[in-house]
């Protein structure tokens, strides 16, 4: 019963993360000291009830995940709340929780190897990345099959759009573009091109000019908070997918 309200209690704080991602590109750290202090409870509870073995496998577990998430970080691979939120979840929920909701248990898929919840959670985010792409591809292949068969790469990290329906946000486009004698150059450039006012403006001036045509490519820019959110579910009811994955190879 505990674990479960561990998990029930994450949850909250992990949805918020969400929405606050997908909204301002940053989750406060407000919002990880309250997460943690109500996992503080369960916390000294495990405490209390399994003492020293305990706190020497929450201490490992989150000496090992901060080491994890600040290489990542360093390497620019990760974002200040999603390392802290692995942190966070690494002390309040150190090995995978056991849940039993009749007579099923969770993770239905058992207990990995590595027994490190917040790991998981984090590899499970990973591979759950990779429906993005593949759910940008299928968009553009019914949305845009003419366009989007130009530039197969394209359809895997954006979608296209008309520049009437371009606002500022969280988005980038594929190209940079360039005025040239003949009209304008879109090339693809790893950087992208933010959206801003005077861009979207000058490309409504070229439109109306007839030098491009109504519509380029843009990225979303997936928030990672959503793949944690999602892989920490995952992790609880199915349980590590590379773990599974690995396993179902060495089998074959």
């Amino acid at each position: 019963m505990i674990e479960l309200l561990k998990v029930l209690a994450c949850m909250p704080f992990l949805l918020y993360s969400c929405y606050s991602d997908i909204k301002t590109r940053r989750v406060s750290n407000d919002v990880w000291f309250m997460m943690f202090g109500v996992g503080f409870i369960f916390i000294m509870y495990d405490l209390m009830t399994y003492g020293l073995p305990y706190l020497m496998r929450n201490v490992l577990s989150f000496l090992f995940i901060f080491a994890f998430v600040y290489i990542l970080f360093q390497l620019g691979a990760f974002g200040g709340a999603d390392a802290k939120i692995l942190m966070v979840i690494s002390l309040i929920i150190p090995t995978f929780p056991t849940i039993e909701i009749g007579s099923t248990s969770l993770p239905v898929n058992g207990v990995p190897f590595i027994n490190l919840f917040a790991f998981s959670v984090f590899g499970n985010s990973v591979i759950l990345t990779v429906i993005v792409p593949i759910g940008l591809f299928l968009y553009n292949l019914i949305k845009n099959p003419s366009e989007s068969l130009k530039r197969p790469h394209y359809m895997f990290i954006g979608y296209l759009t008309p520049i009437s329906k371009l606002q500022k946000g969280h988005f980038r486009m594929l190209d940079s573009y360039s005025r040239t004698k003949d009209g304008v150059d879109f090339r693809f450039t790893r950087s992208g091109t933010e959206i801003t006012s005077e861009v979207i403006s000058e490309l409504k001036k070229l439109q109306q000019e007839g030098k491009v045509k109504d519509g380029v490519w843009i990225t979303p820019g997936l928030p990672f908070m959503i793949p944690i959110t999602a892989g920490f579910l995952t992790a609880v009811i199915f349980g590590d997918l590379i773990f599974y994955i690995t396993m179902q190879f060495m089998l074959m």
